[in-house]
Order: structure tokens, then C-alpha cells, then sequence
């Protein structure tokens, strides 16, 4: 038990003297993620809300489609991400394979269903006297769409945070387009396998504790969240 107290006591030095390793791989993991959940809510806003509010043939099995990609592994987004930028892949010539850019588009790939489907759930939830109501004041469809979504904000909100939690927590996607390159590609939690498979408990044990608050803030939020929604 030693090794623990001592690896707790050593992250929390390298926490506060500002060790460069450290705050590398937590600004590079804070970069990604908000580089994927800024691309994953423009394309799966506007997807999630048309999903819950037209009704049209096969919607259905298009929401049991997203509603799968939910539990998507990260190690099979991984592949095929790497399969498709890859030296040999399709967009190979756009340089994305172990690059900030390119965990993005994996992570993209692997939040967006959560932005999609959530945010259909909050719009099928809406009460439909607010867009009858719309439309009897005469509004538009633009308007009637931006009002709906501002009644269902709470809901939304929470498939955002959902989708971030998810986005800063994963290792998979991140291991293999990235290949947890230090100083560059490296997040939190690649290099915690990494620190920890080398016995490098305190840096580990002190990229845990960022993860952790971070994780807090998070649940924190969708916690308060669902209360106000």
C-alpha cells in the first residue's frame, strides 16, 4: 500500500510544480475532445432533431440503428477511422493518421450517435401542444424548429454532456490513431496504460485524479441537468 500513498503524494507535486508531461497530456485530451464534440453537435443537432420531429417511412429502424451505435465499442470505431485514413485508405493523403485531427474524427464518429439519439429522445418527448401552438400563431417552420429545441434545452444539454464524458473517458480510438505520442498525440488516458504499465504509478495515479475531477464536473453537470429539466 505504500507505493499508492507515495503515488498520490507525488501526483499532487506534479500537479501543483506544473509538470510539463502532465499538463500536456491533459491539454491535448481537452483539444480533441472539444474539437469532436464541436463536430459531433453540428451534425447530430440538426440530425436528432429532424429524427424526433418528422415522421416519415423507416424511421424507426434508423432510431434502432443510432440507438446501437450507443454501446459502438472504441476499439471497432478505431479500425474502421484507421482503415479509412490510413497510408492505404481512401483519405490517406490528408495526413490525419496520428494527429490531433484525426482521434477527432474517431471520436466524431463515436459521439455523434449519443448527440443523435438523445437529442431525438428530448424532441419526441416535447409536448406537442407547443408546436401546434406555433403553428397557430402563424410561425414557420425555421421558427417553430428553433422554439422546439429551445423548449427541449435541458434535454439537449444533457446529450452534450453525455457525449463529452464519453469523448474525454475513452482510450480505445485514442491508442490507435493517435499512438500515444508524447508531447503530441498523447491524452490522459493513453498515458495512464502507459505510465502504469511501466510502473510510473505517480503520474498515472495524478492523470487519475484529473480524469476523476474532470469526470465529476461532468456527471455533476448532467445531474443538475436532469433536475432542471
Amino acid at each position: 500500500m505504500g507505493y499508492i500513498t507515495g503515488g498520490f503524494l507525488k501526483a499532487f507535486e506534479l500537479l501543483i510544480t506544473g509538470d510539463p508531461e502532465t499538463y500536456s497530456a491533459i491539454f491535448t485530451t481537452l483539444k480533441i475532445s472539444s474539437l469532436s464534440i464541436t463536430a459531433s453537435l453540428i451534425i447530430g443537432l440538426p440530425a436528432g432533431f429532424f429524427l424526433g420531429y418528422k415522421e416519415f417511412g423507416g424511421k424507426r429502424q434508423i432510431r434502432t440503428f443510432f440507438d446501437t451505435l450507443l454501446a459502438l465499442p472504441t476499439v471497432v470505431v478505431g479500425l474502421f477511422v484507421y482503415s479509412l485514413i490510413s497510408r492505404r485508405g481512401p483519405l490517406g493523403s490528408l495526413g490525419l493518421l496520428f494527429t490531433i485531427p484525426g482521434i477527432a474524427v474517431a471520436q466524431t464518429v463515436l459521439i455523434t450517435p449519443i448527440v443523435v439519439a438523445l437529442t431525438a429522445t428530448a424532441i419526441e418527448g416535447l409536448d406537442e401542444r407547443v408546436r401546434f401552438t406555433l403553428m397557430t400563431l402563424g410561425a414557420n417552420r425555421t421558427r417553430i424548429a428553433l422554439s422546439s429545441l429551445s423548449e427541449s434545452r435541458y434535454a439537449v444539454l444533457t446529450a452534450v454532456v453525455a457525449a463529452y464524458g464519453r469523448a474525454i473517458s475513452e482510450v480505445g480510438v485514442s491508442m490507435m490513431i493517435g499512438g500515444n505520442i508524447k508531447w503530441h498525440t498523447r491524452t490522459i488516458t493513453t498515458a495512464i496504460a502507459l505510465e502504469t504499465g511501466k510502473g510510473e504509478f505517480a503520474l498515472g495515479i495524478a492523470l487519475g485524479v484529473v480524469l476523476l475531477f474532470l469526470a465529476f464536473i461532468i456527471n455533476w453537470a448532467l445531474i443538475v441537468l436532469k433536475r432542471r429539466a
